[in-house]
């Protein structure tokens, strides 16, 4: 696996939005070390932009299947984003789409 900084933007599906989903998310990737930001989306979703590495990635993945304690996750979709550098240094929680 390559060690090079990437960014992937996931979207995550189910009963995902009041349940603490995006603070969980963020201290998965404050302890997985990745930057980016988490915000729900009004369509129920909650988007997840990360920059970081490959097994970085891997890592979140499986953090955001299963989820918080009280989230019902029905999927998870990921794609390769654009790296964004206004982004880069932290993870943070964003405003709501």
């Amino acid at each position: 696996m390559s060690a090079e900084l990437q960014a992937k933007r996931y979207f995550v599906s189910g009963l995902v939005q009041g349940v603490g989903f995006r603070y969980f998310t963020q201290d998965v990737a404050e302890r997985l070390r990745l930057a980016g930001y988490v915000r729900n989306l009004r369509d129920g979703r909650v988007e997840v932009y990360a920059i970081g590495t490959e097994s970085q990635f891997a890592r979140l993945h499986v953090s955001l299947v299963r989820g918080p304690r009280g989230a019902m996750v029905h999927g998870v979709a990921e794609e390769t984003a654009e790296m964004d550098q206004r982004f880069a240094g932290e993870f943070t929680i964003t405003h709501d789409s």
